[in-house]
């Protein structure tokens, strides 16, 4: 990004290793060096809780980052609600929105939704389509989400939430910088073997449980 000092390396096409890895690079008086620690940067640091403001556990290539996600859903005034996206396909934010509707009951058929991903990272793997339906339900019922909890899992159309690849990688990278819950798919709650300390999950099968959990979130 030539408005930003940091620089995003997405291969593609690696003859001598795993393809779609994602490289952080920050730009410095001494040339380009990497970023250690990208999560840090996709990151922003709210002095309190605010609604609609999710954290998504990503896994770009082989490396888990933490990236935040945000929405915002407004009364629309024009005869066609607007649906804007940066960083997420627009698509699928239609369909998501049909999947609420559906399976919760919560319309947006009148609101303009906005989707956008801090950083200007593009996330295109389905893990993202869970931080973004409870991301747009905080905003709708303009509800904060706890500061501690991190997000990922794929939706489907008939309600259920699927697991992702690399959950447990995920969950440890949540762990290490902090974060103490984590909403995921139940096929991605960790084993007995693999319970990470100070990290709390709550698994779900469908988006309907969404509904029991937000009644009985506390936000930290």
């Amino acid at each position: 990004e030539a408005s930003s000092r940091y620089r995003l390396l997405r291969a593609v096409k690696n003859r001598f290793g795993a393809a779609n890895e994602l490289g952080v690079f920050a730009m410095t008086d001494q040339g380009l060096k990497a970023v250690n620690n990208p999560s840090a940067i996709f990151l922003t640091r709210h002095e309190k809780p605010v609604s609609g403001s999710v954290v998504m556990g990503s896994l770009e290539g082989t490396r888990p980052m933490l990236v935040e996600i945000q929405t915002l859903a407004e009364t629309s005034h024009l005869g066609s609600p607007r649906r804007v996206c940066v960083g997420f396909e627009l698509q699928r934010l239609a369909m998501l929105g049909a999947v609420m509707h559906r399976h919760l009951g919560v319309s947006s058929h009148d609101l303009d939704l906005f989707v956008n991903v801090v950083g200007g990272l593009k996330v295109t793997e389905t893990g993202v389509d869970l931080p973004i339906l409870v991301a747009l339900l905080s905003s709708i019922r303009e509800k904060p989400l706890p500061q501690d909890l991190v997000v990922f899992g794929e939706v489907g159309l008939a309600g259920e939430v699927r697991p992702v690849r690399g959950g447990l990688e995920r969950l440890k990278e949540a762990a290490g910088l902090g974060f103490r819950q984590a909403l995921v798919s139940e096929h991605n709650r960790p084993a007995t073997e693999q319970r990470i300390d100070g990290l709390i999950v709550h698994p779900i099968r469908t988006v309907a449980e969404i509904a029991d959990w937000f009644g009985a979130l506390k936000t930290s």
